[in-house]
């Protein structure tokens, strides 16, 4: 499982032209399941996601995690994290899972962290739109196959 954890002052999503997450001091966090990977992996990478620390102290030190802040994270479905773009011109994604796991596991996923922090998430299968004002720009990559 891949994470792309965008920090944020606020981030938006619409499907279809209908809103339906809207958030403010968190984090956008893209979310790539890949053939092989466990629900072991799902609870590895929500432990990870809520305790890491990426939100500022009283003294504006990156020192706090969304579990001590109460920071939110809006969760996108993002299957083109798994792309390999080494080879050739067009990314190659036949590493990402097949769409029924994926969104098994993106479930439990949403449904691990949101027993932790506040979540919004967007819709599986769909042509998201995502505005995203970074806070930094802070980005961070998490992979569970490099732990």
């Amino acid at each position: 499982m891949t994470l792309l954890i965008q920090r944020c002052l606020s981030a938006s999503m619409t499907v279809d032209g209908v809103s339906v997450a809207a958030m403010e001091d968190g984090a956008v966090v893209f979310v790539g399941v890949r053939r092989g990977d466990r629900i072991e992996d799902v609870r590895t990478a929500a432990e990870k996601l809520c305790g890491l620390r990426i939100f500022p102290d009283e003294r504006g030190r990156m020192d706090r995690s969304a579990t001590q802040t109460g920071a939110g994270f809006l969760l996108v479905p993002n299957f083109t994290l798994c792309g390999d773009a080494t080879h050739g011109r067009r990314p190659d994604c036949t590493d990402a899972a097949p769409p029924d796991e994926a969104k098994h596991m993106f479930e439990r996923f949403v449904d691990e962290v949101a027993a932790q922090v506040p979540v919004q998430c967007g819709v599986f299968g769909a042509d998201m739109k995502v505005t995203v004002v970074n806070d930094g720009p802070l980005c961070i990559i998490y992979d569970t196959r490099n732990r």
